[in-house]
């Protein structure tokens, strides 16, 4: 890794070797990560790609600054150095591989300091907020994390209307609260409950009976609530994409793509009857990819 003044950044399989360009290190840090987003990445053109890569691999740093380092003092300490590389890698001066990788086609997409701020700050809530009174709160944390990393990439998979925001915020939202449903367990066990305390008071489930990962009919009517309204999300998401010029929806296949893979690991979940307290629900690297590749080659979600 580079000298740099203050705190090491965080690098997670492994620092940047002597011989890895920043190109090779975020895609070895997008792979490594088994993501569904990457496999939607694989049916862009080449420079798409290397994009979307690279901004990926800048979310999952920062992401894992939170979800790797046990110490908050140390987590914010690391999350303010990213706060002042992204200030000066639009500055001309990137240090990290990650920023030299994604600087190049920052100008080309419409990326701004500002997108890459936001997603900083919805890390750094996770790190002073475990919980959440009401939806609308729960809703600004799933913007900053999801809504803005939607629009970077709706911008970066050509998007040419200024309504398609709006669908990728809508979309954006509907994966975080995917996300939410399968790791309500996990997430316990980190001592966070994403799930809004309003709701779980409408639904009579304590925060205990989740970090105790005791299920009820209680608690399966709760993660109804929460999955019924994903659904909700996604509908209006593709609903609204039908309303954009044809380039649009064709750019977007990619985000169809994702939908397509998390909407199917909902109903999986949704399947099981909500196991979710004490196992992760994933889908394999083969069914992802077919679904990615349904999606690319005959257009079903």
């Amino acid at each position: 890794m580079h000298n740099l003044r203050g705190p090491e950044p965080p690098a997670r399989h492994g620092t940047i070797t002597p011989h890895m360009t920043p190109e090779q290190y975020v895609q070895q840090k997008a792979a490594a990560s088994g993501s569904s987003f990457y496999y939607a990445f694989l049916f862009l053109p080449r420079e798409r790609r290397a994009a979307i890569t690279a901004f990926y691999a800048f979310c999952r740093e920062v992401d894992d600054v939170v979800d790797e380092v046990s110490d908050p003092g140390v987590a914010a300490t690391k999350l303010a150095w990213w706060q002042g590389e992204v200030a000066q890698a639009f500055a001309g001066q990137p240090t990290h591989p990650v920023m030299q990788a994604l600087m190049p086609h920052a100008a080309l997409h419409g990326i701004e300091a500002q997108h890459l701020q936001a997603v900083i700050e919805g890390c750094r809530m996770d790190l002073e907020q475990t919980r959440y009174l009401d939806f609308a709160g729960l809703a600004r944390y799933c913007h900053l994390v999801a809504g803005v990393v939607g629009e970077v990439a709706a911008r970066i998979f050509g998007q040419t209307d200024a309504r398609t925001t709006e669908y990728a915020h809508k979309l954006g939202l509907a994966f975080q609260l995917t996300n939410i449903i399968r790791d309500v367990g996990e997430d316990a066990m980190r001592g966070r409950i994403y799930l809004p305390i309003s709701e779980l008071q409408q639904f009579d489930v304590r925060a205990h009976e989740i970090t105790k990962r005791e299920y009820s009919e209680r608690f399966t009517a709760l993660m109804r609530f929460q999955a019924e309204r994903a659904h909700r999300l996604y509908d209006e998401a593709i609903a609204l994409l039908q309303t954009l010029p044809k380039a649009d929806r064709r750019a977007q296949k990619p985000g169809l793509m994702m939908a397509s893979i998390y909407r199917t690991l909902l109903r999986e979940i949704e399947a099981d009857g909500f196991q979710v307290l004490h196992q992760r629900t994933s889908l394999t690297p083969l069914r992802k990819f077919w679904l990615a590749w349904k999606v690319q080659a005959l257009g079903i979600l």
